[in-house]
């Protein structure tokens, strides 16, 4: 009951979320695409922002984008590393922790800018020759360009409050069962090994990935900073869509192992500083 209730609380809140999510993707994505093509060195700055908006549209056309060698690597992994699928939203609809979503996206724009020109000064010369380019969503089906916003807002919210009501009932049961403490413990709370283990589970290439560690930080069972490396490598289907579209799988490899290890070592270094 309590896990039904917590997530028919959020549904209001949710469909409002994903219909102005859809407007925007609705209505700005071929402005977004022509963006990404002229950045040019702005592309790390210009990916990393466009990637803070929480649905996959810009991770798929990222992933387009590169493997038409229109993008650069470093504006790739910017994108896929600012992206965080609907983890903003559910933390936004939990008053409690609602003032932890200007941190979180603002180190992961940070980290994004600052490894994708990183990556770009050591592999721009991977950039892979331009070949036949695919459409936005074309491949995730997450996005009907002819079906108007309603319905995708009412799916993606739908879909979302599932895996919430699943989650949450979960967790609530291992909690009841073994405790928090015992449940941190086990997720390995207060280590460096928790960033290792959460950057893992976000290479998921599913929006319940980010949903799954979203509501693991929400109930305290792992720091802000192991989830935001869990939230950092969750590129979502965007790292199918490069699996499918480029055809250089060691590129393809080499580019999810950079994600992979920035993630770790942006939330160890988190956990430095203190965040």
């Amino acid at each position: 009951m309590d896990a039904g209730a917590d997530t028919l609380r959020m549904l209001p809140f949710l469909f409002a979320a994903f219909l102005v999510i859809e407007a925007l993707e609705h209505y700005s994505t071929e402005y977004t695409r022509r963006l990404l093509v002229k950045v040019g060195k702005a592309g790390p700055i210009v990916g990393a922002l466009a990637g803070c908006i929480p649905q996959c549209g810009f991770s798929v056309l990222a992933a387009n984008l590169y493997a038409g060698g229109i993008i650069s690597p470093g504006t790739l992994l910017a994108v896929f590393l600012s992206t965080s699928d609907e983890a903003v939203l559910i933390i936004l609809g939990n008053p409690g922790a609602s003032g932890r979503v200007a941190a979180l996206m603002g180190a992961k724009v940070v980290i994004g800018i600052t490894a994708g020109y990183i990556t770009d000064l050591f592999l721009g010369k991977y950039v892979v020759s331009p070949k036949e380019q695919g459409n936005l969503c074309e491949h995730c089906g997450c996005h009907e360009h002819h079906a108007g916003i309603l319905k995708p807002a009412l799916r993606h919210t739908v879909k979302i409050a599932c895996y919430l009501f699943v989650f949450t009932l979960l967790l609530s049961f291992i909690i009841e069962a073994t405790g928090i403490e015992k449940l941190s413990q086990y997720l390995l709370r207060d280590t460096w090994f928790q960033p290792v283990m959460t950057a893992l589970l976000g290479l998921i290439p599913n929006c319940a990935a980010s949903v799954m560690l979203t509501e693991l930080y929400l109930c305290g069972a792992i720091s802000f900073t192991s989830v935001l490396a869990g939230l950092c490598s969750a590129a979502g289907i965007g790292l199918v869509v490069l699996c499918k579209v480029n055809r250089d799988k060691r590129e393809n490899l080499k580019i999810l192992g950079l994600l992979y290890f920035i993630s770790v070592i942006a939330g160890i270094i988190a956990e430095l500083v203190g965040m």
